[in-house]
């Protein structure tokens, strides 16, 4: 009795087909991995630019309650220098240049860092090149 042996090969691609089913779990959570922690570098990046643009923002508002200030000097210096033609209007003025001065200061500081905002999460698009690219050729 002489039994027929089972189809040659027949046997093998089950053994090959197990060891690409786990060699395909790894890479999934590899790349289960790799995305949480894209997330996470995402979500830093935005963080730190959120923080520059509240920066830029309090600036402008800075920019903005020294602008009123000017208008408010600027008002005190026409009402004092209408009514003490020389003495205390020429005071209010410097004060209105003084606030004038921290008033441009602020906006041209609010404005740098406005700026140097990216909404863009730069190292976050870099680093999703490059595993494009390393998923298209993992051996390079």
């Amino acid at each position: 009795m002489a039994s027929t042996p089972p189809p040659s090969g027949s046997y093998e691609p089950q053994e090959q087909d197990r060891s690409v089913g786990e060699l395909l779990s790894v890479v999934t959570a590899d790349l289960q991995v790799l995305f949480r922690q894209e997330i996470e570098l995402a979500k830093a990046e935005i963080k730190e630019e959120a923080t520059k643009a509240g920066k830029a923002a309090g600036m402008y508002g800075g920019a903005g309650f020294a602008g009123y200030m000017v208008l408010l000097f600027l008002s005190l210096a026409l009402l004092l220098g209408l009514s003490n033609v020389m003495d205390g209007g020429w005071a209010a003025l410097i004060v209105t240049a003084l606030w004038a001065v921290v008033a441009a200061v602020l906006y041209r500081k609010g404005r740098t860092e406005a700026h140097a905002v990216s909404p863009k999460p730069e190292r976050t698009v870099e680093t999703l090149k490059e595993n494009a690219q390393w998923a298209r050729h993992p051996t390079e």
